[in-house]
This record gives C-alpha cells, sequence and structure tokens, in this order.
C-alpha cells in the first residue's frame, strides 16, 4: 500500500499544515502552479515528489517538472496534468492522453475547486485537489491524501483550512 498526499496550485505558498497532514504519506504529488522552485525543493526534502508544471510556472519549474506526467503507482496508471478538466468538460489535449492511455486516476488542478468524481466512461477517478495556497478566489485551502492498493484507492481523506484565519 502507497500513501499520497496531492495538492495544486500553491502559487509560492506552503501553509504549515501540510507537512502535518502529509507526514504518513509515502510521496508526495503536486498538480501545478507551484510558485517559485523553493516551493517544491522544500516539499521534495520532505518526502518524494512528483509534480508538473502550471499556466504560472516559470523556467525553473518548467525546467525540472513536465506538463504532462504518465505513471504508475502500484498497478494504478495515473495522468497527472495542470489544465484539464473533469468528467464531460476534459479538455482537448487531456482527453486525447486519457482515450490512448486509458489511465485509472486523472489529476489536474488550476481551477481551485475540491473535486473528486468517478468517471464512468472513462473508467477512472478524477481528483482536482483544489488550492493549496492563499492566493486566488478560493475561500479554504484542500489537501488530500489517499491509498494506493494495486489498482484500489482508498482511505481518501480532505484537509480544508479556512483562508481567513491566514496570517
Amino acid at each position: 500500500m502507497t500513501s499520497i498526499g496531492l495538492l495544486s496550485d500553491t502559487h509560492g505558498d506552503i501553509h504549515p499544515r501540510v507537512f502535518d497532514f502529509f507526514a504518513d504519506c509515502d510521496e508526495v504529488w503536486h498538480a501545478g502552479d507551484i510558485g517559485p522552485i523553493q516551493v517544491t525543493d522544500k516539499l521534495a526534502a520532505f518526502k518524494p515528489l512528483k509534480a508538473v508544471y502550471g499556466n504560472i510556472d516559470d523556467h525553473q519549474v518548467r525546467a525540472q517538472f513536465p506538463e504532462n506526467l504518465l505513471f504508475y503507482c502500484e498497478d494504478l496508471k495515473v495522468y497527472m496534468t495542470h489544465i484539464g478538466g473533469y468528467p464531460g468538460r476534459y479538455s482537448p489535449a487531456a482527453l486525447a492522453v486519457m482515450k490512448k492511455e486509458k489511465p485509472g486516476l486523472f489529476i489536474c488542478g488550476h481551477s481551485h475547486i475540491l473535486k473528486v468524481m468517478p468517471d464512468r466512461r472513462h473508467n477512472l477517478l478524477h481528483i482536482n485537489p483544489g488550492a493549496a495556497g492563499k492566493y486566488g478566489f478560493h475561500h479554504k485551502i484542500t489537501l488530500v491524501r489517499f491509498t494506493v492498493e494495486g489498482t484500489k484507492i482508498d482511505n481518501l481523506e480532505i484537509n480544508e483550512i479556512d483562508r481567513k484565519r491566514l496570517p
């Protein structure tokens, strides 16, 4: 079993509770709009990191991380990109990858809206972890963690932090 901590849209800010919520995770995955490279440096020093760049990320982040990432976590094929849409409204680029690669888990960020939705048409689970940074229109910082065992996704938990109470 592999435990995953998932976040997106940090925009240069890592809330201290990220490290507490992801303390027991085996890996951290970041679905783009990282901000300065120091964000991923801190996350990678904490746990093994997989990440993609987002539309706000600079040349340093883009040199270190791809736009799209296709990989296996245990026996589960995972596709992660920053701008991908959601079931019924996928971007054309994301949909083309999903049709060709047939992942069991599709992860994207960008919208700042937390969504966990099964997509029966493409036989996958879609997760957008929302936004973990303090910049944007969202009212809550959201973090997701879950486990993968074989091809099964389980123990999904969400942590919401009220942005109004941030320093």
